[in-house]
């Protein structure tokens, strides 16, 4: 009964409604029954052009949403209103703007950041100006890694090579003789450019004759601002006193702590494995003879790794003439030059 009731009052108010609206309520009940037309089973499924369609007409004439019968009127709006988004999303979308910049400068804007964590973009800009880049600062900051507030520290490595020129490091070491005594080979390092300051040996070492061969490693103003050592009790009052009279800081080591030394014991490893593990010392003027002579070797032939490949005192790179060799210890080691 209220169903007529409806269709009734439809019938009767119809005269009032413009022909385009009529129409479009028409095509809307039109596609509605094609679309329960095409459901197999269960709930209604609508396509991105039925939606499409409802959207378009509700464009066009509002009013449709009171014929509406499948789907709900707030779902219909929810759909314009998406479509509203995609379209000026489209609409907005960028047509081009600033070209990228090249992959190569984007790395080398990233290590050069990395490599200075102090700099910042401005810095970096102005670097990358000098060597002939045409970028903008902002594309620097963009590119370059980002961190916090607070700069980073410096790593080890910055911080031994600021310090390693003012700092040495000494240590003993022992070598039997043919006749089964013990002698003892004093060294001096210094760690900027990993150079044998000094090498000595005696039979009978003490305070006073350590001291004295700290004085004669570091004449006059030569000496470093400090000096590394273990906690041998050979190096007694005497010893301190003679740093400190020559302007030298103490720095001895924890106890049971050789890697503290670390140069040091590298050094004397390097003596071992590439000199007195070779050869069978007789006195002690043959074992200091053997050792000034690798020490020569050592700081102005034998390459360094942590030196570049270069030597302790620098070799200059020969590239014209024919290659000769000389034998050094006997020929344990060579040195090559160009004639």
């Amino acid at each position: 009964m209220i169903g007529l009731l409806c269709f009734v009052l439809t019938i009767l108010t119809s005269p009032f409604k413009s022909k385009s609206r009529l129409e479009a309520e028409n095509a809307v009940l039109r596609h509605q029954l094609m679309v329960l037309r095409r459901r197999l089973r269960g709930r209604v499924q609508l396509t991105n052009q039925d939606r499409w369609f409802f959207i378009q007409l509700y464009r066009w004439c509002p009013s449709i949403l009171s014929v509406l019968t499948i789907i709900r009127p707030e779902t219909l709006v929810r759909w314009h209103r998406a479509g509203f988004r995609c379209y000026w999303r489209w609409k907005s979308r960028s047509s081009g703007g600033r070209p990228q910049i090249d992959t190569e400068l984007r790395v080398l804007i990233r290590r050069i950041s990395i490599e200075n964590p102090f700099w910042g973009a401005p810095r970096i800009h102005g670097e990358l100006l000098k060597l002939g880049f045409e970028v903008a600062q902002s594309s620097v900051a963009k590119y370059m890694v980002k961190r916090q507030r607070r700069p980073p520290s410096q790593g080890w490595r910055s911080f031994l090579c600021n310090h390693a020129p003012d700092i040495a490091a000494m240590d003993l070491f022992v070598v039997p003789t043919l006749g089964f005594d013990l002698l003892y080979a004093f060294v001096v390092i210094q760690l900027d450019r990993r150079e044998l300051a000094w090498i000595n040996v005696t039979a009978n070492p003490t305070a006073e004759w350590v001291a004295r061969q700290i004085t004669e490693a570091f004449p006059w103003d030569e000496a470093p601002g400090y000096m590394i050592r273990d906690r041998d009790r050979i190096y007694g009052s005497v010893v301190t006193r003679r740093l400190r009279g020559l302007g030298i800081r103490d720095r001895p080591t924890a106890p049971a702590s050789p890697w503290q030394n670390g140069f040091a014991e590298r050094l004397i490893g390097s003596i071992r494995r590439e000199c007195v593990d070779h050869v069978i010392v007789l006195d002690e003027a043959h074992l200091r003879r053997i050792l000034r002579a690798y020490a020569r070797y050592y700081n102005n032939i034998r390459t360094h790794r942590s030196l570049d490949k270069d030597a302790p005192v620098s070799r200059p790179v020969q590239r014209i003439g024919s290659i000769k060799s000389h034998a050094i210890l006997g020929g344990l080691h060579h040195h090559y030059v160009r004639a």
